[in-house]
């Protein structure tokens, strides 16, 4: 590794600037196909019982991953 720390170029700190500001979430709506899809699928019991185990977990942590 270089001893030397990067410098980044205005072009870096002005796209920095910009995601900064954007706010999260999905990029667009599910199309109506999806949408579809997504209604007939059930969820997946493992999946639901890992869920509940993390939040059981988070939920009796002590200090930073604590549940509020």
């Amino acid at each position: 590794m270089s001893e030397q720390p990067t410098r980044p170029s205005d072009d870096t700190r002005s796209a920095e600037r910009d995601d900064a500001q954007r706010r999260a979430g999905a990029d667009r709506e599910p199309t109506p196909e999806e949408d579809a899809r997504a209604d007939t699928r059930a969820p997946d019991p493992e999946v639901s019982e890992h869920e509940r185990e993390m939040a059981e977990r988070g939920a009796n942590q002590k200090g930073e991953g604590r549940i509020p």
